[in-house]
């Protein structure tokens, strides 16, 4: 079985929202790293040393091959990534190997199987 990692960085007010559709489309689980902070093409807008820019969450999610690309679709929907600059990004990476996942590979593969 081979898998992806879709990393994705979106407003914190999204994360449980991404996390529910994205498990619908069989990712079986993600890890969530808090209070994230990035700059796209305009600087980060301040006032008195403080960002006005909302918080983001950085959402790790090791998903089988063949679903990777219906889950990322589905993140950017829920998450609005394309509509409008600032929103955030998500995308996906090859993974050669990993290891710790033994007990959910079982389940991937009828996921997989209805899938195909």
């Amino acid at each position: 079985m081979h898998f992806k990692l879709i990393i994705a960085f979106v407003d914190d007010d999204k994360t449980d929202a991404v996390m529910d559709a994205a498990r619908k489309k069989g990712a079986t689980g993600a890890t969530v790293i808090n209070h994230a902070r990035g700059e796209g093409l305009k600087p980060s807008k301040t006032f008195l040393g403080l960002s006005l820019e909302t918080q983001r969450d950085v959402l790790l999610f090791l998903v089988e091959e063949h679903l990777s690309r219906a889950i990322l679709e589905t993140i950017e929907q829920v998450a609005e990534l394309d509509e409008e600059s600032g929103a955030g990004i998500a995308f996906q990476i090859n993974v050669e190997d990993a290891v710790g996942i033994s007990h959910q590979v079982q389940q991937l593969s009828r996921i997989v199987e209805d899938q195909l």
